[in-house]
């Protein structure tokens, strides 16, 4: 793990207040606040605006929204390592989020000037596509900002975490709490933002409803430098890429040796792991013994005291632990991905049916289609407040655990609820394309169906509780069984997932739009009448694929073996039972 700044102590003796703490946290959460209001203030709205303001057909308007999103989710890979290598997380997140504050500046200007955009469509004519040029500078304005979201979204997560010392009994608890309000806060920014400013991009202007959480992001920057003196700052401690090359061609080197018969004849060395270790060594597991000859020690390997080995022939033991909790953590991650794919479909198909639809509350108020996600958030929120402050002390009292339910368990159950989300979504489809038909408007891609926008809730809501216990649990788990010194790398991984997932969505979208395609023009993903279409199709296939993606997950949770660390002062000279505590027991 990083080493922690600690200021020298004054000669005056007078006491000063640890660093860290819930005082970090406004710093904090403002900055992570004003960043998702900026990508969900577009993204939410982003099919209308591509298809209203720069006429694209609706699939490639679907798979340039999930592309994007895939990107954005990608980048923070290249954060995390450049956090956890060079600059620490501080300095990641601030230049991070100045890039993010240049793309939304460059994206609110394509938004306000018309030379930037198509010209509005003429009553019947066919509307003109933007040009390659005004394309160019909006695909330049989402890059800067996939880029800035790439250094903010996985530093932040684990620089608020860091301000909790989990070797001090009294903060180890807040720990997983803060990723409960870690997402319930993102949550109030995100519900901010299907109402408020997608209200103003389709009332007001798309040069005000980009304008504002420009402005918003300007001032959370601020806010965060203003910080700097009250945070726990923890040092880089060189690349964990490099490490688990290292114990990977030191394996393989060595691939041709026995192994030892007893463990404790591996290779550890405290002093070389102290820069990553500071919560506690890794212990051996016995599992994926393969690796564990990158620490057998021969001949060649014997150097003078004091002298460092060489670390592409030989590792410590705790980082070949290191890269087989990497390894662990690969089927579970991959499992999350599906998840995203089926989520993806709010902000794209599911909004184009809440657009076919009766959308009034009263006679002069209609809901902005894009503000459907507002009951995804309501539900969201309410379940994690509800599994905060209920159900974590009702399961406390039988598993024992302070978290209540493990992260392994939690994610299962977000997985059974998404089941349901896409499977409720398919009917819901059913009963939209009954009423066109009944009042003859199946052939009529822009006519509102009376039939009430409420039918969708349903879907919208199960969406919302499926992510307030998987996503959290994903975030939970990346942090908790990742190495000390990867923990920005490896809520890049959650990232990630979110990453392929999006690309999942565009693949399987354009699989399916093109083998569905018949001779007489029909598809189940048709470009311009959804009506005419088998959207529900197309909801029963994702709930096919999660069904199977279920069934994979249990047995990887059934198999996953949790990382055990041997906390420092707790009988470390042996790594018997009682200096030895599994990183899930929390």
């Amino acid at each position: 793990m990083e080493r922690v700044e600690e200021d020298d102590p004054k000669q005056n003796n007078v006491k000063t207040r640890p660093k860290g703490g819930l005082v970090t946290m406004p710093f904090i959460f403002s900055n992570e606040i004003c960043e998702k209001l900026a990508v969900v203030g577009f993204n939410t709205n982003m099919i209308s605006y591509l298809t209203t303001q720069l006429h694209m057909p609706l699939t490639k308007a679907a798979n340039t929204l999930t592309n994007f999103g895939g990107t954005a989710s990608l980048t923070p890979l290249l954060g995390a390592f450049i956090s956890d290598s060079y600059a620490g997380r501080f300095w990641t997140i601030t230049v991070a989020s100045i890039i993010y504050q240049i793309g939304m500046t460059c994206l609110t200007l394509s938004a306000i000037l018309p030379q930037l955009r198509p010209p509005p469509c003429k009553g019947e004519q066919v509307c003109q596509q933007a040009t390659a040029g005004q394309l160019a500078i909006l695909y330049g304005s989402l890059l800067l900002g996939a880029l800035g979201s790439g250094g903010i979204r996985p530093c932040v997560v684990a620089f608020g975490a860091d301000q909790f010392d989990e070797s001090n009994p009294k903060e180890a608890t807040k720990t997983w709490k803060y990723f409960n309000w870690y997402y319930f806060v993102m949550g109030i920014s995100i519900l901010v933002a299907v109402t408020v400013l997608v209200y103003i991009q389709d009332n007001i202007g798309w040069g005000w409803g980009l304008g504002v959480p420009t402005i918003a992001m300007f001032l959370s920057i601020i806010t965060f430098i203003i910080g700097y003196p009250l945070y726990r700052h923890m040092d880089p401690a060189g690349s964990p890429f490099t490490r688990l090359l290292q114990v990977s061609v030191s394996a393989f080197k060595k691939r041709k040796l026995a192994m030892v018969s007893d463990p404790n004849l591996l290779y550890r060395n405290d002093e070389l792991d102290a820069s990553i270790s500071v919560g506690g060594k890794l212990v051996h597991t016995p599992d994926m013994t393969f690796l564990d000859k990158a620490a057998i020690v021969t001949e060649e390997d014997i150097v003078k005291p004091g002298q460092a080995p060489n670390l592409w022939r030989l590792n410590t033991i705790h980082r070949v632990e290191e890269l087989k909790a990497v390894i662990r953590m690969g089927p579970i991650w991959a499992a999350g991905i599906l998840l995203i794919t089926a989520y993806a479909q709010q902000n794209t198909f599911s909004l184009q049916q809440a657009k076919t639809m009766n959308r009034h509350l009263t006679k002069s108020f209609e809901i902005p289609a894009g503000s459907m996600t507002v009951f995804t958030m309501v539900s969201m929120l309410s379940t994690i407040a509800l599994y905060d402050r209920v159900l974590v002390r009702i399961a406390r009292r039988y598993t024992g655990l302070d978290r209540g339910i493990s992260f392994l368990h939690r994610m299962g159950i977000g997985f059974m609820i998404s089941v349901l989300a896409t499977l409720v979504a398919g009917f819901t489809e059913v009963k939209r394309k009954e009423a066109a038909l009944a009042h003859g408007l199946q052939d009529k891609a822009h006519a509102i169906i009376p039939i009430s926008v409420f039918w969708l809730v349903p879907q919208y809501s199960l969406h919302g509780i499926a992510e307030a216990f998987m996503s959290i649990g994903h975030l939970e788990f990346f942090y908790d069984q990742a190495p000390e010194s990867m923990r920005s790398t490896a809520t890049a991984l959650f990232w990630t997932a979110i990453s392929v997932g999006n690309y999942m969505s565009t693949l399987l979208v354009s699989l399916v739009h093109k083998f569905s395609a018949r001779a007489d023009g029909s598809n189940w993903l048709p470009d311009n009448n959804l009506n005419e279409g088998k959207l529900e199709y197309f909801y029963w296939l994702i709930t096919a694929l999660q069904v199977v993606n279920l069934i994979y997950y249990i047995c990887c949770a059934k198999l996953y073996t949790y990382k055990p660390i041997q906390i420092h002062g707790k009988d470390s000279e042996s790594e018997g039972d009682a200096g030895v505590e599994l990183a899930s027991k929390v």
